[in-house]
């Protein structure tokens, strides 16, 4: 039973170092198709008898046969991301207008203070930022317009806006 799965032997090339080899499918056996499968119905009986063909190699086989299909019809791997995200894009395109006025993640960008409760906005900010400690803090609200956070979901870009905006500062969601 595990002849076929996974068997991995690791062997020392040098004094110090290991290299890790792995045989995936080591058997010719064929690999079971799920029941019930419906794709089969719709094909032709040449194609099918290539499909089984193809389910009876192991897996170094089959990476053979699809690199020298690549080889054969000159398929590089820009033209079939660019296949793949051609298609949809050009049937969707009311989805992506909806999407557009959606959005979903934001830019917090701090604009001014009020100089009154300047302070209470750089420990806000402070907190806000990892890694910021209080003087970067202090130069970071004094040289305000500056984006705070990039890419934060809505409710966070809200929660950080009202939390500034309580001690005076000016926010924008972008």
């Amino acid at each position: 039973m595990f002849g076929s799965l996974v068997r991995s032997v690791a062997r020392p090339v040098c004094s110090r170092r290991l290299v890790h080899f792995s045989a995936v499918r080591l058997s010719a056996e064929p690999i079971a198709t799920p029941e019930g499968s419906s794709a089969a119905g719709n094909v032709g009986p040449k194609v099918t008898a290539i499909v089984d063909k193809v389910a009876e190699l192991t897996l170094l086989e089959t990476s053979q046969l699809v690199q020298a299909l690549k080889t054969k019809f000159n398929i590089t791997e820009a033209i079939q991301v660019a296949a793949g995200s051609g298609a949809p894009a050009a049937g969707a395109a009311a989805p992506a207008e909806e999407k557009a006025a959606e959005k979903t993640e934001f830019t917090v960008k701090l604009e001014k203070i009020d100089p009154a409760q300047k302070a209470k906005v750089i420990r806000e900010i402070k907190n806000l930022i990892p890694d910021m400690n209080l003087v970067a803090a202090k130069k970071f609200v004094e040289s305000a317009p500056k984006v705070i956070k990039e890419s934060v979901p809505k409710a966070d870009a809200e929660k950080i806006k009202k939390a500034l905006q309580a001690f005076g500062a000016t926010v924008v969601l972008e």
